[in-house]
């Protein structure tokens, strides 16, 4: 009984959204590259802050369409600012979601969502290190953060805690997707350039350092 009405809203800011967006508009087509995305979001008109927040939620539940694609639409949308504003807050309700549903249900439906490689590799850290190496993995591009969110909900990390680390990690990316979107839509491209460029860095910068932590991660299975 404690768990029924969890449970229920959970359904409900999960399932529905989820259902009705997925199959009523069929988000692999209205969604199939930037502009398309963009018309669709513009279609909903005064609703359309509402559409892109629950898009950036329901990215990191079921992933749609990839997150660095919607960080940009943000901002192209809606400039910078509220491009990183908004994005912050569907991305921090998708986080919540994600990891709440893995603490109300547990293993059996993580297993559905993440590979059990996934789960093996970071299992270790999240017992033991979980704060550290949670933020570093969301700093990181190239990481699966939204399997992370729902692996980090079987350990014992406080909720409050998750949704600092998950939110603070995300940030430096979304702001330099907002501004890269908001840039290509005003034709700055100065900041279009530097935004571009700091992204592609951290890319790289996870392209070098992903090996070795991921190495760290097998050292650390095998010695416990």
């Amino acid at each position: 009984m404690k768990k029924s009405l969890p449970s229920l809203l959970l359904l409900l800011l999960v399932i529905a959204p989820c259902t009705y967006l997925c199959y009523h508009y069929n988000l692999s087509v209205y969604l199939a590259n930037e502009e398309q995305a963009i018309r669709f979001i513009k279609s909903f008109g005064p609703w359309s802050v509402l559409a892109f927040i629950v898009l950036q939620a329901l990215q990191v539940i079921i992933a749609p369409i990839p997150g660095d694609v919607t960080g940009f639409i943000g901002g192209y949308l809606f400039g910078s600012v509220l491009g990183t504003i908004y994005s912050t807050i569907g991305l921090t309700l998708g986080s919540w979601l994600a990891f709440y549903a893995a603490r109300l249900y547990g293993l059996p439906l993580v297993k559905k969502i993440a590979r059990p490689e996934i789960i093996q590799k970071y299992d270790f850290f999240m017992e033991h290190k979980g704060r550290a190496i949670s933020l570093v993995f969301f700093l990181i591009p190239g990481f699966p953060k939204d399997a992370l969110c729902y692996i980090i909900g079987l350990s014992h990390m406080k909720t409050r805690v998750f949704m600092l680390i998950s939110t603070a990690g995300r940030l430096l990316g979304t702001i330099l997707l907002s501004v890269a979107g908001s840039s290509l839509r005003t034709h700055n491209n100065g900041a279009l350039v530097i935004s571009a460029g700091a992204i592609i860095l951290l890319v790289l910068a996870a392209f070098v350092y992903r090996s070795r932590l991921h190495s760290l991660l097998k050292k650390g299975r095998q010695q416990h």
